[in-house]
C-alpha cells in the first residue's frame, strides 16, 4: 500500500476526522470559556451549539464508508449520511453567523433572519432528498441519495462568499470560506462524478476540512486574546486620554526607578480647565485634555511614561540619565502653549537616590502649585531631598 492509498483510504478518513474533532473540541472549550467570562452569552452560546453539531457530525462521519473503497460489510442507512450532512450545513451556518457577528461592527445590524430561513431550507431540502430515495423504506446505501441536499450545501457556501465581499470581515475568514467551497467541490465531483477514480479529489474532500476549520480555530484564538488585552489594557490605561491610570503609572514610575540611576517627575496641570469647560463645554474641554495628554506621550516616548492623576492633572515620569528633564519639560509646555488653546503650569521633581514614588509627586505637585500660584504656564523644578534627609525629618516629627 502507497502512501497515497493510505491518505486517501479508511484509515486516512479517520485520520482526517480524528483531527478535525481535536480541533473543533478545542474551539468547544475556548467558547466555553467565553461564555462564562462575558455578559454577551447568547453569541457564545449559539457557538457552542454549531462547534457540538459540527462534533456530531464528524463523529457519524467515521461511520459512513469511504470514497474509492469496496463498500464495507455493514453499509449505513441513508438517513445517517443525511442526518450528517444536515449537520454539516447547520454548523456550518451557525458558525459563521457568529463569526460574522464577531468581527463586524457593533452599529452594522447582522440580522439573524436569513441564517434562520437558510437553516429552514436545510431542513427542507434534507426532506426533499430523503423522499426521492428510490427505496426509502429500506436500508439503502448513502450513494442512492439524491443530490438536492448536496447542492443546497454548495450554494450556502457560495452565499456566504458572496456576503463576505461586502462586509468588513478578515482575509484569514474569507480565505477559511473558499477553503472550505473547494472542499465541497471536490466531496461532491468525486461522490457523483468519480466515485473514487480521482485520488486528489479525495485528497482535498478528506483534508482541506483540516484546513478550514484550522483557520477557524485561529480567528477565535485571535479573538480569545484580543477579549484578554482589552480587558488588560481596561484596567492599566484612563479611557478618555489613553495614558496610564494613576495605579498603574505608579507601578511604571517605580519600575524606572529601580532600572534608573535618576528620574524626574513631572507634574501637569492645565490653567483655567473650569473656565474652559463651563464657557465651551466637556465635549471641547475633552478635546483638549486629550491633545495634552498625546503631546505628553509623545514627548516622553523612549525616555519614559505618562500618566493621567485625576481631572486635568497629567503626570510623567523619564530617566533623566540621558535627557535633561527641565529641557523635556520645557517641550512639553512650549508644545502645549503653541498647538493647543490652553497653557499648562508645571512641576518637576528631580530624585537621584531610590525614593518612594508617592512621595515624589507630591513633591512635584508641591511645584506644580508654585508655577499655578506664581502666573501660571511655567515650570518650577525641587530636588527630592536625601534618603538620609528625608529619614531624619521623619525622626525628629516623630519624637517632636
Amino acid at each position: 500500500m502507497t502512501i497515497l492509498q493510505w491518505l486517501t483510504g479508511t484509515n486516512g478518513g479517520l485520520l482526517s476526522s480524528c483531527a478535525v474533532i481535536v480541533i473543533l473540541i478545542l474551539m468547544l472549550l475556548m467558547s466555553v470559556r467565553l461564555y462564562g467570562s462575558y455578559r454577551n452569552k447568547s453569541i457564545y452560546l449559539m457557538l457552542i451549539t454549531g462547534l457540538a453539531l459540527a462534533i456530531v457530525k464528524f463523529s457519524i462521519l467515521l461511520a459512513l464508508p469511504h470514497p474509492g473503497l469496496p463498500s464495507p460489510e455493514w453499509s449505513p442507512p441513508s438517513w445517517l449520511y443525511l442526518t450528517a450532512l444536515l449537520l454539516q450545513i447547520g454548523s456550518f451556518i451557525i458558525i459563521n453567523f457568529v463569526y460574522m457577528k464577531l468581527y463586524t461592527n457593533r452599529l452594522a445590524q447582522l440580522k439573524i433572519v436569513p441564517f434562520i430561513v437558510m437553516l429552514v431550507l436545510a431542513i427542507a431540502s434534507a426532506v426533499v432528498s430523503w423522499f426521492m430515495l428510490e427505496t426509502p423504506s429500506e436500508a439503502a446505501s448513502s450513494s442512492s441519495v439524491f443530490p438536492v441536499i448536496d447542492l443546497y450545501s454548495i450554494i450556502i457556501v457560495f452565499i456566504m462568499m458572496l456576503d463576505t465581499r461586502s462586509s468588513n470581515m478578515t482575509s484569514k475568514y474569507r480565505a477559511s470560506l473558499i477553503v472550505f467551497f473547494i472542499a465541497e467541490l471536490a466531496r461532491l465531483g468525486d461522490r457523483y462524478l468519480f466515485t473514487g477514480e480521482q485520488s486528489w479529489l479525495v485528497l482535498l474532500s478528506q483534508y482541506l476540512p483540516i484546513v478550514y476549520f484550522t483557520l477557524l480555530f485561529l480567528l477565535l484564538f485571535e479573538w480569545v486574546i484580543d477579549r484578554l488585552m482589552s480587558t488588560y489594557q481596561s484596567s492599566i490605561v484612563d479611557g478618555l486620554t489613553g495614558l496610564y491610570n494613576r495605579r498603574h503609572f505608579i507601578t511604571k514610575a517605580q519600575q524606572l526607578q529601580n532600572s534608573s540611576k535618576s528620574i524626574a517627575i513631572l507634574f501637569c496641570d492645565i490653567d483655567n480647565f473650569k473656565k474652559l469647560n463651563d464657557t465651551q463645554g466637556h465635549h471641547r474641554a475633552d478635546g483638549v485634555l486629550k491633545q495634552v495628554s498625546e503631546i505628553m506621550r509623545e514627548e516622553t516616548s523612549g525616555i519614559g511614561a505618562a500618566g493621567r492623576y485625576g481631572g486635568e492633572e497629567l503626570l510623567a515620569c523619564i530617566s533623566t540619565e540621558r535627557v535633561k528633564a527641565d529641557l523635556v519639560a520645557e517641550a512639553i509646555r512650549k508644545r502645549v502653549e503653541e498647538e493647543s488653546i490652553v497653557t499648562i503650569s508645571v512641576g518637576v521633581c528631580l530624585a537621584k537616590e531610590s525614593q518612594e514614588v508617592q512621595e515624589l509627586i507630591k513633591l512635584a505637585d508641591e511645584a506644580m502649585y508654585q508655577s499655578k500660584t506664581t502666573g501660571k504656564n511655567k515650570i518650577t523644578m525641587v530636588k527630592a531631598p536625601s534618603a538620609a534627609s528625608s529619614s531624619a525629618r521623619t525622626k525628629a516629627k516623630t519624637n517632636a
